[in-house]
């Protein structure tokens, strides 16, 4: 029985495209209360969950607590295949909670139980009733361990399967931009940021009536089924300030990504009263300098009065011709983050495509599997340290008994090389 019931006055009927913001997970969580509380406008909010106390603290106004015959409201405990399996579990709440958007935002913290389990079931739920759906996750920090980042990893690649559009933020990317004086809350609002503005960029397009003016079915050109994303927000004061933040969210410094090669391309310049046509017309023209020469641009502007001399510009690319470009402008990225680094950690083995948390009857989680790696050769998968030091013991016993046997016998690496020389003599 589900503890807490999604409101049904989500769906205003009013005609416009519905967007709806889903936090999946405690990181998701999070970040739709810290949008609640910067009162972001032009969206409704969801957030999921298998842990029925954080439900109760959030602010969301609709919750939804899955998976309550497997987890009993007490969490996935940081294994996905729990949060898939919850989330399969209550797959027609979910598919009730999301029902009449047009427009769905699935964020989520990778790494953990739920978020990473449950948020590819979510968006696969949304795509087959036909909701435009964007991903937008975050990847942890490096110091978290290399177990919980190949989880991560594996999250993305199922997502990245059930959505339209994918944006994955790097929390080490906060540690370039933080300072002495930036506190935890600080930090991850920032990467909130980049789920909030986009979300109130194009909130902006559909609703606010603009200058050059757009529509939902222009941003469904640019993101159905485009894969990988940037996404970028710039603010900037005074002169060249439209100039100022075009280059600010092109270069977003949370992600990895750029807008290189971009084939589809969603801009939005707000500003305020006094915003003029050629500071407008200064963004496109530099963007498009950047993006495949045959790129579809969707251009829109708008006027907040609130903003005086403010200009907020919001870039969205997709379409990459080649995404092994992408990938590689990332791979550059976590080798800049590793050198930073005194003891940088092994880099985590690359997840499998077709990876998934069906495998709900193992003790251990799937991400367990590549800690097999590094044993002997000898040794089979699932055998101890132990069991590995008795054998080695047996081996080296053995030798001994054979006192007159002048063959040399390969000795155990673990034997002191004294003891090595002294058993040849």
């Amino acid at each position: 029985m589900l503890e807490f019931d999604v409101n049904d006055t989500m769906d205003t009927g009013d005609g416009n495209a519905q967007i709806k913001v889903i936090g999946v997970g405690g990181g998701g969580n999070n970040a739709v209360d810290r949008m609640i509380q910067d009162n972001l406008q032009g969206a409704e909010f969801l957030i999921i969950n298998t842990d029925k106390q954080v439900l109760f603290r959030s602010k969301a106004p609709n919750k939804l607590l899955i998976g309550e015959k497997l987890t009993r409201g007490l969490g996935a405990g940081a294994r996905p295949e729990i949060g898939q399996k919850a989330a399969e579990e209550s797959a027609e709440e979910i598919k009730k909670a999301v029902a009449g958007a047009d427009m769905v935002f699935i964020t989520a913290g990778m790494g953990g139980g739920t978020g990473t389990g449950a948020a590819p079931v979510v968006a696969r739920i949304a795509k087959e009733l036909g909701i435009l759906t964007v991903g937008v996750v975050t990847k942890p920090f490096r110091f978290e361990g290399a177990k919980k980042m190949r989880a991560a990893e594996a999250g993305i690649e199922q997502l990245g399967q059930n959505v339209d559009t994918l944006i994955a933020i790097s929390n080490d990317r906060l540690l370039d931009v933080a300072d002495k004086r930036t506190t935890m809350q600080d930090a991850f609002r920032m990467a909130d940021n980049v789920l909030r503005q986009g979300v109130q960029g194009i909130s902006d397009l559909i609703y606010r009536p603009g200058v050059i003016n757009l529509d939902f079915a222009d941003v469904k050109t640019i993101m159905e089924n485009k894969g990988i994303a940037h996404m970028g927000i710039g603010r900037a004061q005074g002169d060249d300030k439209a100039e100022t933040a075009a280059k600010m969210a092109i270069s977003s410094p949370l992600l990895d990504t750029t807008i290189n090669g971009a084939r589809g391309v969603l801009i939005n310049v707000c500003g305020g009263p006094d915003l003029g046509l050629l500071e407008v017309t200064t963004v496109p023209d530099l963007i498009s300098e950047f993006v495949d020469p045959d790129a579809e641009i969707i251009f829109g502007t708008s006027i907040d009065d609130t903003l005086e001399d403010e200009v907020i510009v919001t870039v969205i690319a997709t379409d990459f011709e080649s995404e092994t470009a992408m990938l590689r402008d990332q791979a550059k990225s976590v080798e800049k983050s590793a050198a930073k680094s005194s003891q940088p950690e092994k880099a985590a083995p690359k997840p499998q495509a077709k990876q998934s948390y069906t495998s709900y009857d193992e003790e251990e989680p799937v991400t367990e599997s590549h800690e097999s790696r590094g044993t002997s050769s000898g040794a089979s998968y699932g055998t101890t340290h132990s069991q590995r030091e008795d054998t080695r013991q047996e081996e080296y016993r053995a030798h001994n008994n054979q006192a007159d046997s002048k063959e040399a016998i390969d000795i155990p690496i673990d034997i002191p090389v004294f003891l090595q020389r002294r058993k040849r003599r």
